[in-house]
């Protein structure tokens, strides 16, 4: 039944197998797992996943970038909510950061201040049923097949491929079936809420230089309500006024797994001139400076 998981490999090249291991990082509430990708002595690069998603949603992605370059900054890459994480990280960290892009993401989210304490009590409400739940009914056993259908159904911006590459680590075998492994409080309401001005605040905090790719029928088109583009747009004037980079580009949400191809060559052309050549620069301005 796993096999066709164990099956599905989409890394580009022998060299970059090869320097593919596992992390898995202790917390009170369990693990935290991912990728690490690349040798050791090359400058780290953050990924975060959407939502529902896993570190599978770079598995396209990463092999088209470059995989040893001497960078001297901490970089995020973020998609969906892992931008959002990434914005605010960056925010509240500034010198931890050098680069930032947000894969159709806006780095925030913010919630209209009159809805906010609505939205908030359903997801702890949404919270307190959940833990009544037994552990049967928190997890739902599912074959292999079904596992597919359910999260394409889910997911409609996800493409056949991508699915089986996220369900590659987003099952698990259990008795009678396979299970995903994500937390199910995903699926609640989410009670961190925080408003365009408060936005707007933190964003004004960034020091890093960011990117923001956004795909033509991607986040916008799927969840942003017609009040609410204000925000977004907002938000995405404000990273045009500080002389950061807003692009869009054909295709979906998933567009970085779908179709990398699309992303890879912004991606890699914004880090390598923002991040690589820096050291390079500043070395010639000092000299100058003599």
């Amino acid at each position: 039944m796993l096999q066709a998981l164990k099956s599905v490999r989409h890394l580009q090249s022998s060299a970059i197998k090869q320097a593919v291991s596992e992390l898995c990082v202790p917390v009170p509430w369990g693990d935290l797992r991912g990728k690490i990708w690349g040798p050791v002595h090359g400058h780290p690069v953050l990924c975060l996943h959407g939502w529902a998603d896993n570190c599978g949603t770079f598995n396209s992605l990463i092999p088209l970038l470059p995989a040893a370059l001497q960078w001297s900054k901490f970089s995020i890459i973020g998609h969906s909510m892992g931008g959002n994480v990434a914005g605010l990280f960056s925010a509240l960290y500034p010198e931890m950061v050098d680069a930032v892009v947000l894969l159709d993401s806006y780095g925030f989210f913010p919630t209209d201040k009159k809805e906010m304490g609505k939205v908030m009590r359903q997801g702890m409400d949404q919270m307190v049923q959940f833990e009544k739940m037994t552990e049967d009914k928190k997890r739902r056993v599912y074959t292999y097949e079904n596992a597919v259908e359910r999260l394409m159904a889910a997911n409609p911006s996800l493409s056949e491929q991508s699915v089986h590459i996220l369900l590659e680590r987003g099952l698990v075998q259990v008795e009678g079936g396979v299970a995903f492994t994500r937390d199910l409080r995903i699926n609640l309401k989410n009670i961190t809420r925080i408003s365009l001005e408060q936005s707007l605040e933190f964003q004004s905090g960034i020091q890093a230089s960011v990117l923001v790719i956004l795909a033509e029928d991607g986040f916008e088109k799927m969840f942003i309500k017609p009040e609410e583009k204000k925000f977004t747009s907002a938000i995405l004037q404000a990273y045009r006024d500080r002389n950061h980079a807003v692009v869009t580009v054909p295709g979906d949400h998933h567009v970085h797994l779908n179709d990398p191809k699309v992303v890879a060559p912004l991606v890699s052309d914004f880090l390598q001139t923002k991040v690589l050549t820096q050291p390079a620069q500043q070395t010639a301005e000092q000299t100058s400076k003599l």
